[in-house]
């Protein structure tokens, strides 16, 4: 297995691009599965959950390749319906399929999902809502069936505002005869993004980055050629990083109002913070002051970048308090953040984090993909040498981690054990 081997101490300068959204491309790509056109989906990240995403569409049936950083999706040739299983348990995310194949196919099977162990994500919005639309839902030896011989739209109000649930019910009513309305509906930018891919495709959405989202069904899509947003949680992750190891780092391509939360509390924290148009500056020359944080559904603090920012809190001057309010067992960087040093107790769903004056380089082991960059910052941070292993969770999320960062002056390899 390999691991980064980080010498922290070394601040980050220096400027670099943001690239596209992996919680962006995932379910477009799934999309892409309603039409029998081809389909360019440019700027796609290079990473673990977008190759397992290639390959279950290739198992389905369809053409897929990759041509620099654009995917191209040849739909037409797919026949099957039935997710495999190895592959779906690899990534939750796979998921988004089965509104897009029940749309198509009025079939759709699916194993449970698999993905980080973060806590309770279960598909009960999806499949509440796919019933709404009149599929018929079989739950049995682990798998999920759902048929319809057509979808009709209906009134759909989630109790939560779960991402992926509004993206599958999106793409599902997308083909379904009639208007359906998604109430509470999750406000997050990659919902927009996947909407506006769709409507390039033919289909009639309205309302999505909102919570009331209303699609008018339509009989067929045909292909577009779509660029993904930039991935706010990459963004902000190096933006962390960045303030962290007291140094200076210039994004471009970066979206400024995706990360207002994030902005927010670097600022309050003591970071200077700049923006203009698709740019984002930040600068720490002195220790944070101790912040207070609350995760919560988009356009509240992400919970992506609750495990970064805490790394980030360590060496902040006063106690923080971090309240996880979406995920119930986000907290597990915690044991490996105090290997380093760190003070941070946690009380269910609250971790109170003490500054200490500087965290010591140790053997850690990520367990989750944002845990994993916490652990990342951490090093970096750190006096002395830090050892990450579990580069598979941090694989999922950020393409080349430590080349992007050595191009920032960090003092990163990647090293096989």
């Amino acid at each position: 297995m390999d691991a980064f081997e980080i010498r922290g101490g070394q601040p980050l300068r220096g400027e670099t691009r943001v690239y596209g959204a992996k919680n962006a491309a995932l379910p477009i790509l799934a999309a892409t599965v309603m039409t029998e056109e081809t389909c360019v989906i440019e700027d796609v990240p290079d990473l673990e959950d977008v190759k397992v995403m290639m390959d279950i569409l290739r198992t389905l049936g369809a053409k897929v390749e990759r041509v620099e950083d654009a995917v191209i999706v040849h739909p037409k040739d797919i026949r099957s319906a039935n997710v495999p299983p190895d592959l779906m348990r690899r990534m939750r995310s796979s998921i988004f399929l089965m509104g897009p194949l029940l749309a198509r196919f009025g079939e759709v099977r699916v194993s449970k999902p698999g993905g980080c162990v973060i806590g309770q994500r279960p598909i009960d919005y999806h499949l509440r809502g796919m019933r709404a639309l009149g599929a018929s839902i079989e739950e049995k030896h682990g798998f999920v069936r759902c048929t319809s011989h057509r979808l009709f739209g209906n009134e759909i109000i989630l109790d939560f505002p779960s991402v992926g649930a509004t993206e599958n019910l999106i793409m599902a009513a997308t083909l379904a005869d009639g208007e359906t309305v998604i109430e509470n509906a999750a406000r997050e930018p990659e919902i927009l993004d996947l909407a506006n891919f769709l409507n390039k495709c033919g289909a009639n959405i309205e309302g999505a980055g909102d919570d009331t989202v209303r699609i008018q069904g339509v009989h067929h899509l045909h292909g577009a050629t779509h660029r993904i947003i930039p991935d706010r949680i990459v963004a902000g992750t190096i933006l962390l990083a960045a303030a962290a190891t007291r140094g200076k780092v210039t994004l471009t391509g970066a979206e400024p109002a995706h990360l207002t939360a994030l902005l927010s509390k670097l600022r309050e924290g003591g970071v200077r913070v700049s923006t203009d148009h698709d740019i984002i500056t930040v600068e720490c020359l002195k220790p944070w002051r101790a912040v207070d944080v609350r995760t919560s559904p988009y356009p509240g603090f992400p919970t992506d970048l609750q495990a970064p920012f805490m790394a980030a809190l360590t060496t902040a001057v006063g106690t923080s308090v971090i309240r996880e309010s979406v995920f119930e067992a986000r907290f597990k960087h915690v044991n490996e953040l105090t290997r380093m040093g760190a003070d941070v107790s946690v009380d269910l769903q609250t971790a109170v984090v003490r500054g200490v004056a500087q965290l010591s380089g140790a053997s850690v082991e990520a367990t989750d993909l944002r845990g994993g960059a916490a652990l990342v910052i951490a090093g970096l941070m750190a006096d002395g040498t830090t050892r990450v292993e579990g580069l598979q969770h941090i694989d999922r999320g950020y393409q080349q981690l430590d080349v992007y960062l050595r191009d920032l002056g960090a003092a990163i390899v990647r090293v096989s054990s």
